[in-house]
């Protein structure tokens, strides 16, 4: 619908749009036609009238079918998993199935192709509810989705915590906080009240109610909220009996001295996290004549261990990558490989992809090789204390020389003038008990630019190594921000009285010169999160597009192929590519180490599969930490926090704690008693009589009124309001296990979650979530 268009005049206390959102927003409970009406006061006429604004709302996509809010965010993956919404006269219409909770559009409706079976015959039929990895396509027309798979049914929603109402009837409260509904158990299986739960529905409809497959146990345990990302997800963590032997009998293979360049001279450093269990690189440089430097980026030899076509490589397609969590890392291979046969350890005599590479002057790399190697690390050695020793000046030579080198590559990196955004990554700190000691955010120091400008270089030489030779290439792709975008963001920066010309070439430059021209800290703040808002996602794809953050031509990850399926596809080409293949491996392992034919053939399903698999990992590492956040602040319930505006939308704005992160809600009813003007393009709310603005990137104290450990959300009040009637889950009475007279009363349903969300902690020590099936 045209927004521009002339709305027609309502009836005397008919809602619009925008109240009705607000209200849907922030119910405490489902909010159906019933409910809006009541909460209006409509009868009659006005009723009718709002069931037909209701169906334009849902028409715009504003609402779904049962009238609960839809959620927003910008821009569409070429690659993602949407879920169907709506069949209309054959059209099959779907939204991207991880839309954010506080993202400032409405997700975009995709209409959904025909999904082709074996033989190019008609595929499975879809229904609403389906979720379909797809590629999408923008048209003039609006959003096409190409059906690549469908999906099994997740264990999102089906995945809470028993609780039990007035009556002593059992409800299952989800624990993810885009789900609002409660649902019926009818098998508590051996459950409790207050336990978390695995269940399976015992009908096909929604309202069939569930029955209880699993117990995990208490749910704030130290490794509930890792499990409950996983379970959430999808994510593979158990690995197969036959993967595991394989696995064994890979550790053992010989490393050949013959077919290996031997390094085992040069001293070689890696420098990691201080709790990195896997290490994939390790770096060298020396100076040479002319002013640069000679350096040897080590790569752990991955594809020498996992084979095409055995147990071991089906696995590690199907995880795609590792994913880390506080309490656990579930590794895309087997810890004897991923934690020691392929780690480059001290001392240890270790398979090596190495990557040797030239380096002028200007920092320029001028010549690259490649080489199968056999290194013993030198030294591995923590970021700080990396950075320690250059700082006193105890550093040894090799690091002083590995210092030398990074200054010219990060003299040549400035010279590219690649994006730079200020984006502080959150880390969850445990005391030597486990419990939860500091969430904080993680430093920036001279030692990981090093780390990360040699890991660009290998990553660039390993690109253009492949294209020298027309081999395939898993490039990582990242696209220049679309035009659509790039009006919207013209359009928010006139708000601020700023000027973005589109007619000429936009570079990662143009938005750096933009954000060294703001001198307002707060209005950086708003410039910064629009510019991010502008950017694409990043994908992995067999036909290059440049990388537009990095301001390079040809870019491919090479540098982790222990944890990103990615690399070790291009670990595969570079050795056909150059000729670097191993002798024949004993039986039981597959023979050859290079690209199969398979690989050939299908590099683009692979790489739209491990596309889609590092957005899976990102949402559950990030929906963990949100949890941790909340847990950390369910004792800090009623305390006042500097924070900064996120987000605006009509029916209030998203904030995050300064330093610390996790979103929250301040709903607009929670304002007080003036009315607020939501003011799309400016992404602000303006108080109607006191000229009052919350703006994007606004900094400003807000008190916490609720923080949910098992859901990771947070809601904020501004100090002074009136609260608008918020109720503080983290102060609520434990449930009543006793039945009242009568039963529930009517339209009361499930009871609101109410743990007991004081309690922290979890393991002190990382644990490899590969543990053999039982």
């Amino acid at each position: 619908m045209n927004k521009n268009k002339k709305q027609p005049r309502r009836p005397e206390g008919m809602p619009s749009k925008e109240q009705i959102l607000e209200f849907i927003q922030t119910s405490n409970t489902p909010a159906g036609k019933r409910e809006i009406a009541k909460a209006f006061g409509l009868k009659g006429q006005e009723k009718i009238t709002l069931k037909r604004v209701l169906k334009d709302m849902a028409e715009e996509g504003l609402i779904d079918g049962k009238k609960t809010a839809y959620h927003r965010m910008g821009g569409v993956p070429k690659v993602t998993v949407l879920r169907i919404v709506e069949i209309d006269d054959g059209d099959v219409i779907a939204i991207p199935d991880n839309w954010s909770d506080d993202a400032p559009d409405k997700p975009p409706r995709l209409v959904m192709k025909e999904m082709k079976g074996k033989g190019g015959k008609s595929g499975p039929a879809l229904k609403r509810g389906d979720r379909v990895l797809s590629r999408t396509e923008e048209t003039e027309r609006g959003w096409i989705a190409h059906p690549m798979k469908k999906l099994p049914a997740r264990t999102e929603g089906l995945m809470g915590v028993v609780e039990l109402d007035g009556s002593g009837k059992a409800w299952l409260a989800p624990v993810d906080k885009r789900i609002r509904n409660s649902s019926p158990v009818s098998d508590l299986g051996g459950a409790e009240a207050g336990q978390l739960v695995i269940a399976e529905r015992t009908g096909k409809s929604e309202r069939s109610g569930v029955r209880v497959t699993e117990v995990v146990g208490d749910p704030l345990a130290p490794r509930s909220f890792s499990l409950i990302a996983i379970a959430k997800h999808g994510i593979p963590h158990i690995f197969p009996d036959e993967t595991l032997a394989e696995a064994k009998r890979a550790a053992n293979l010989p490393l050949s001295e013959k077919h290996r360049e031997d390094l085992r001279d040069v001293p070689i450093v890696a420098i990691d996290p201080a709790d990195a269990r896997d290490h994939d690189d390790a770096i060298w440089a020396s100076p040479a004549d002319d002013g640069g430097y000679e350096a040897i980026i080590a790569i752990a030899d991955v594809s020498y261990y996992v084979r095409p076509g055995g147990a071991l490589d089906r696995e590690a397609r199907k995880r795609g990558n590792s994913v880390y969590f506080p309490d656990r890392v579930v590794p895309m291979l087997p810890e004897v490989l991923s934690a020691d046969v392929c780690s480059l350890k001290q001392g240890e005599d270790r398979a090596a992809m190495a990557c040797h590479i030239r380096i002028s002057p200007e920092g320029k790399v001028t010549s690259w090789r490649f080489t199968r190697a056999i290194v013993r690390i030198a030294h591995n050695i923590a970021y700080e204390d990396a950075q320690a020793q250059i700082d006193d000046g105890s550093a040894p030579e090799y690091l002083v020389n590995l210092w030398g080198a990074w200054k010219l590559l990060s003299a040549a990196r400035e010279a590219r003038d690649p994006l730079e955004l200020e984006l502080p990554e959150r880390r969850v700190i445990l005391d030597e008990k486990g419990q939860i000691a500091e969430i904080a955010v993680r430093e920036r120091l001279d030692a990981h630019r090093v780390v990360e400008d040699f890991m660009i270089a290998a990553n660039v030489a390993a690109a253009k190594a492949l294209e020298a030779k027309t081999a395939p290439v898993v490039y990582r792709v990242h696209e220049p921000p679309s035009r659509e975008k790039l009006i919207a963001l013209r359009e928010y920066l006139g708000t601020l009285g700023r000027k973005l010309a589109l007619g000429q070439v936009v570079t990662p430059s143009l938005f750096n010169r933009m954000l060294k021209d703001v001198t307002d800290e707060a209005e950086k703040a708003q410039v910064m999160e629009a510019v991010l808002r502008t950017q694409m996602q990043a994908y992995y794809g067999p036909t290059n597009a440049g990388h537009f953050g990095l301001a390079l031509g040809s870019y491919a990850h090479f540098t982790s192929p222990i944890r990103r399926y990615s690399d070790l596809l291009v670990h595969r080409a570079l050795v056909d590519a150059y000729k670097l293949e191993q002798p024949k491996a004993p039986s039981g392992i597959p023979e050859t180490t290079g690209l199969s034919d398979r690989d050939r053939q299908s590099l683009q399903q692979v790489a739209d599969a491990i596309s889609q698999a590092e957005r899976r990992a990102m949402e559950a590492e990030r929906d963990t930490i949100d949890r941790y956040v909340a847990a950390w602040l369910s004792g800090r319930v009623g305390e006042t926090f500097d924070t900064r505006i996120t987000g605006v939308q009509s029916f209030g704005f998203f904030a995050t704690i300064v330093g610390l992160g996790g979103d929250g809600l301040v709903p607009v009813s929670t304002l007080g008693r003036e009315h607020f003007r939501y003011d799309e393009a400016a992404q602000a709310l303006v108080g109607s009589e006191s000229g009052t603005r919350y703006a994007s990137g606004d900094r400003l104290k807000l008190e916490l009124a609720e923080a949910n450990p098992l859901t990771g959300a947070l809601k904020f009040e501004v100090p002074g309001s009136d609260g608008g009637g918020i109720e503080r889950r983290g102060n609520r009475p434990p449930p009543r296990n006793k039945p009242t007279r009568g039963g529930p009363k009517k339209g009361k349903g499930a009871p609101r979650q109410s743990h007991d969300q004081g309690k922290r902690g979890r393991p002190g020590n990382i644990r490899h979530q590969g543990r053999k099936k039982r």
